[in-house]
């Protein structure tokens, strides 16, 4: 394993906390999956730009895409920009194929679509291309945000992050031993993405590490109308103070983590003067948190840890009987949400921003009867489970070869 994918790996070991197989819900899967390196199944592909001194290059016919135009799109059907033939000969540009995963190395790492006809890029991505036979579109696609971690963990730069074409081509992927598998499950993406275009005007998006909404539940079309709620009609405030204890420990909310023990990063205990009687904010497992302050960069989510204490920056909620936690959990940690959470915030200083309580609660949401909240919430965690098995398996692999050789040691040595 080279440098970069071990110390891609040694970050990655964090997402990965399973105690057994989950049950599969795609048909029969062999388990028996393999690790490949990109680079072997795909070609890794960069772009380039016609000067743009040269009126001749451009306004042609030939799709031309910059970082800018991926956002939330499955595919890419054509670009902003065009170029033409002359300036597509006259730069390092590429030509893709149709079914190529756009995929940005900078400015934003990680943002993917596919290509529904051949065009090219600028210097701003490593586009995939999958070998015939080798890797399917839809498949690769489905794995963005495994793309995403790896070429933000490995990217380098002084003016700006970048991954490389080659850093790339060594990302080491668990991957099923056959095509056929592989288009199964892209396939089955395929269609929980058509589902999410169906359900866009009900806003009911959601992401797990997949990247996509499930709408559906062990392959049944949920089909109960959703209505449109304010926030204050599933979650209620949780105003309770109390100083910390046994029963309730201090723990730290952590940006895309949630409630967690307190690090050394994190505790600032040194700096509290009456440690028996300082009151904090008392949350239970299940409860909606949130920072007004640093929204953007994830302090916004549940509580799955249970019984704790946390600082009383944070705004805390339960869920009222007509609302589950998971499902909510996941809804409202949405950009759209969040962007919409934003338009309430109050303060121009870093640090002094507020989002009231009351004004949180009025924003509207879309949502289904409580029980297929339900359905939906432990449906995404057993697609979350089955993605983090096949994360976790080269550590698995890697523990038992390394224990089966200390094993033989033993003996020889015996």
């Amino acid at each position: 394993m080279s440098a970069i994918t071990a110390k891609a790996s040694r970050k990655m070991k964090k997402y990965a906390v399973l105690t057994r197989e989950p049950r599969c819900f795609l048909g029969s899967f062999d388990f028996s999956w393999e690790q490949r390196k990109l680079g072997d199944i795909a070609d890794i592909v960069g772009g380039g730009t016609p000067s743009t001194g040269n009126q001749s290059y451009w306004d042609g016919d030939i799709d031309w895409y910059a970082p800018a135009e991926i956002a939330d799109q499955i595919y890419a059907n054509s670009s902003q920009k065009k170029i033409t033939g002359l300036g597509y000969e006259n730069s390092s540009a590429k030509m893709l194929p149709p079914g190529t995963v756009l995929f940005t190395s900078r400015a934003g790492i990680g943002k993917t679509a596919i290509l529904t006809r051949k065009g090219c890029t600028n210097q701003g991505f490593q586009s995939i291309v999958p070998h015939r036979g080798e890797l399917d579109s839809y498949f690769i696609f489905s794995r963005t945000g495994e793309l995403k971690r790896y070429g933000e963990l490995v990217g380098a730069g002084s003016t700006f992050v970048e991954v490389s074409g080659k850093q790339m081509a060594v990302m080491e992927l668990m991957m099923p031993p056959t095509m056929r598998e592989q288009q199964t499950i892209g396939g089955f993406f395929q269609q929980l993405d058509h589902l999410i275009t169906l359900h866009q005007r009900k806003c009911i998006f959601f992401t797990g590490r997949a990247g996509r909404l499930i709408s559906t539940v062990n392959k049944k079309r949920i089909t109960s109308s959703w209505e449109q709620r304010e926030v204050g009609d599933l979650l209620i405030e949780r105003s309770q103070q109390a100083p910390m204890s046994d029963e309730y420990p201090l723990m730290a909310f952590i940006a895309n983590e949630g409630v967690a023990p307190k690090g050394e990063r994190y505790d600032r205990s040194a700096l509290v003067t009456d440690t028996v009687n300082k009151l904090y904010k008392k949350t239970e497992k299940g409860d909606f948190i949130y920072s007004s302050n640093n929204l953007e960069t994830g302090s916004i989510g549940l509580n799955k840890y249970g019984k704790a204490c946390i600082s009383p920056v944070y705004s805390i909620f339960e869920p009222t009987g007509i609302a589950d936690s998971d499902f909510l959990g996941r809804r409202l940690v949405r950009k759209d949400f969040i962007n919409a959470m934003v338009k309430w915030r109050q303060g121009v200083i870093y640090g002094q921003w507020r989002i009231h309580e009351s004004d949180f609660l009025k924003i509207e949401i879309s949502v289904p009867s409580v029980e297929e909240q339900r359905k939906i919430g432990a449906y995404l965690d057993q697609l979350d489970n089955l993605i983090t098995l096949h994360q976790r398996k080269p550590f698995l692999m890697k523990w038992r070869t390394s224990d089966a050789n200390r094993n033989q040691t033993n003996r020889l040595v015996l």
